[in-house]
């Protein structure tokens, strides 16, 4: 899909861009042909994604998008209708992490999880599904295998990215009776941004929390899971994404590593959840002497 009916560039919008996966896929889209509307929060952070579009000689049209903000919604989506007229792909990427257990953080902490993860994921695809009735286009939407495995101390995350799961698998077949293709992609441990940015927006327990030594647990193999040696790269996933949009019959769900794909198999084959229990409480075990 590198092109419209027209047989112009296709219009590709990708939110969350200012780090990581977004960034990533941002330039290699760009680089497979695509006109890349590539949108963050905030415009102060674009320098790093306008050095790389530099590096790669490419250009992208760089816009300002709050995927919490109605108001930001609807200016974006007017930016690209009076500027390119169209829209035949939409990759949802802009979210937040978050680790903590619920008797240690407010409900509204999980609210505000579940507005950036979930809630945005909806009020964005609702904006682009006019426009990708219109061009038979794609939405792809990155979500995570922890939102096929619930994970230890990911509670509000996990609960985030399962209802995207079930959000878009039951639109799927609706969108594609209307000619538009639905695509998940459930990355594995990624190496970007995306953990420190989670210790600093985590709730990590008191020092003297019964939690306490189990956070230190999982953290300590997270930290392990997404060290660069281990982790799949954000160019690694971003080459999974442009080949996606490529795909003329493209997977419901795709796993970019075979990482992923294991581990995301762990649980669609474990109907009565012993096996996830028996891997996940695995990563809070403390050492024995």
């Amino acid at each position: 899909m590198t092109a419209s009916a027209t047989g112009s560039a296709s219009v590709l919008l990708i939110t969350g861009t200012s780090t990581g996966i977004g960034r990533a896929a941002a330039i290699a889209a760009a680089r497979a042909g695509h006109t890349v509307v590539a949108t963050m929060r905030d415009l102060g952070k674009r320098g790093p994604l306008d050095a790389a579009a530099r590096e790669a000689g490419v250009s992208l049209d760089v816009q300002a998008l709050d995927v919490t903000s109605p108001a930001s919604i609807e200016a974006c989506f007017a930016h690209i209708r009076s500027a390119h007229g169209r829209l035949d792909a939409l990759l949802n990427n802009a979210g937040a992490g978050h680790v903590g257990t619920i008797e240690d953080e407010s409900v509204q902490a999980v609210r505000d999880v579940m507005e950036v993860n979930f809630f945005g994921v909806v009020a964005v695809t609702k904006a682009a599904l006019p426009l990708l009735r219109e061009s038979g286009g794609r939405l792809l939407t990155v979500s995570s295998v922890g939102g096929v495995v619930g994970q230890p101390f990911n509670e509000a995350y996990c609960a985030a990215k399962f209802a995207v799961e079930g959000f878009l698998e039951s639109l799927t077949p609706v969108a594609a009776a209307l000619g538009v293709r639905v695509t998940v992609i459930e990355p594995g441990a990624v190496s970007t941004e995306f953990v420190a940015n989670v210790g600093a927006a985590g709730s990590a327990p008191a020092d003297d929390s019964p939690y306490r030594p189990l956070f230190d647990a999982y953290l300590a193999r997270t930290a392990a899971a997404f060290d660069p040696a281990n982790a799949q790269t954000p160019d690694g996933v971003a080459e999974v994404i442009v080949s996606v949009l490529a795909d003329e019959h493209p997977a419901a769900r795709v796993q970019p590593s075979e990482a992923a794909r294991r581990f995301a198999g762990v649980k669609l084959a474990d109907l009565d959840g012993s096996v996830v229990q028996g891997v996940t409480a695995g990563w809070i075990r403390q050492p024995t002497a």
